[in-house]
């Protein structure tokens, strides 16, 4: 289930909290997709059984496949949120990127978050 909006940090902090309060968080893994080219960011999480991605205006969507190159910032909210740019910027120096795919942000915990930069097979 996914919800998308613009790029820009004012509209991902509205989208945030609307989107957990829709699905719940517990038992749920959350990612985000950064599509640069269309400038959109969509918060996403996996259909559970007892979902109704309709009846919460929610569209269906799937996490890009291949390769990705990873990497791991550690710390608490809100602090971690301002390390994702530079994280990313810094995955992205290290090899040619994929743009054509979306970068995908996994929040593995609540003060993990996984930053996945799309590359080249």
């Amino acid at each position: 289930m996914q919800q998308a909006t613009v790029d820009e940090l004012t509209h991902i902090q509205r989208l945030w909290p609307s989107f957990e309060q829709l699905v719940g968080l517990r038992g749920r893994k959350m990612y985000a997709q950064i599509d640069e080219r269309q400038n959109t960011y969509t918060v996403c999480t996996p259909v559970k059984e007892h979902d109704s991605p309709d009846r919460l205006g929610l569209q269906l969507g799937t996490l890009a496949g291949g390769w990705y190159l990873r990497g791991r910032l550690v710390g608490d909210p809100p602090q971690i949120y301002g390390r994702i740019a530079d994280g990313v910027a810094e995955l992205q120096a290290t090899l040619p990127a994929d743009d054509t795919r979306p970068l995908v942000e996994f929040y593995r915990r609540r003060d993990q978050i996984e930053l996945w930069v799309p590359i080249r097979s």
